[in-house]
């Protein structure tokens, strides 16, 4: 059973986490005048640095020769890849861009593109309020989209991208880091071969602007994977439902910055359409609270059930074991053997 310590320490993980990945609106822009594209590039190769000197220092490698071993795992991290290389280039192109706003839409959103997914794909049930909750946020979308006359492509993309990636990392089954380095192991030779033709074309940014710029881009691998630490470390730590709350902390801080920080604007009719958006996360969050309360309470029950079970069980055996020791003391005395004449 976890400790008050234990759990304490996981709640500081998560806020750490999803604290990290809401600011990380901040980082972005300091990569100038490096495009979209190399500073994905560099995400890409750094991660896989930082991830395996990460490995080395905890000597974690027999998963790679399951994963290896595992042509469906493999083909799986290969979409996984994909899905989360279209994931962080469209959200650092968004940044770099204007789009804070509208890429944190995405992250609002990602719940329920999750949920519709695993109705679509993995045939779950949904209860009534999660049904009313992903109905309304289809109608924000279409009040979003009506006010920006199109679809708010950026925000969709975010989350289906992560949707459809969170999706996957559930049927490869391997923990966060050595997922982090077998994407990025992937993804580092197409990265790696881009960055060197863009050295070719005398266009790289890496090296051209000042050593506090380089350094800026390489670190990006730690920018990618030490909140994936601090979420792996919250994720044994802390309840689900915690977990499921704390994840609105990152688009909440990339909402408040686009707004506060970079100045983005929001009409009314932006600010109908998160607002529905809010007001489905509500009903969301409320049917999982109630939702866990009540296992919770189920569970206890249960227990409180077997552990009356088990002591009535004892009480008999022992009651049956009393009476077996008091027929015994009742019984006759054998009688004594006669003496023998001399």
């Amino acid at each position: 059973m976890k400790t008050e310590n234990e759990e304490r320490a996981g709640l500081l993980y998560g806020i750490g986490a999803y604290g990290m990945w809401g600011l990380v609106p901040l980082f972005w822009p300091l990569l100038k005048p490096a495009g979209s594209v190399e500073i994905l590039a560099h995400r890409m190769v750094w991660s896989l640095v930082f991830v395996g000197v990460a490995l080395l220092a905890v000597r974690r490698w027999g998963w790679m020769r399951e994963l290896v071993r595992s042509p469906r795992k493999l083909g799986l991290i290969t979409v996984a890849a994909t899905v989360i290389t279209v994931n962080w280039g469209l959200y650092i192109w968004s940044v770099n861009t204007g789009h804070v706003v509208e890429a944190s839409l995405g992250y609002f959103i990602n719940p329920l593109v999750t949920i519709a997914l695993g109705v679509l794909v993995l045939q779950e049930r949904l209860r009534p309020a999660q049904w009313a909750a992903v109905g309304i946020g289809f109608a924000a979308v279409l009040v979003l989209a009506i006010g920006y006359g199109q679809p708010p492509w950026i925000s969709l993309t975010l989350a289906f991208s992560f949707a459809v990636y969170g999706l996957v990392k559930k049927k490869v089954n391997i923990g966060g880091l050595e997922s982090l380095a077998a994407e990025t192991a992937i993804q580092f030779l197409p990265a790696l071969g881009y960055l060197v033709w863009l050295g070719t074309q005398g266009t790289l940014a890496f090296g051209s602007h000042g050593a506090g710029h380089t350094a800026l881009l390489a670190a990006t691998g730690i920018v990618t994977a030490v909140p994936l630490v601090c979420f792996g470390a919250a994720a044994i730590r802390v309840p689900l439902s915690t977990l499921g709350l704390l994840q609105y902390l990152a688009p909440t801080f990339q909402f408040l910055l686009g707004v506060l920080y970079f100045h983005e604007e929001m009409p009314p009719e932006r600010w109908a359409g998160f607002s529905l958006v809010w007001l489905a996360l509500t009903i969301l969050t409320w049917d999982a609270l109630r939702t866990a309360r009540r296992s919770r309470a189920a569970m206890e029950a249960a227990k409180a059930t077997a552990a009356a079970a088990a002591e009535a069980e004892g009480a008999a055996g022992a009651e049956g074991a009393a009476g077996a020791t008091a027929g015994a003391t009742q019984a006759p005395a054998p009688a004594a053997p006669a003496r023998q004449a001399p």
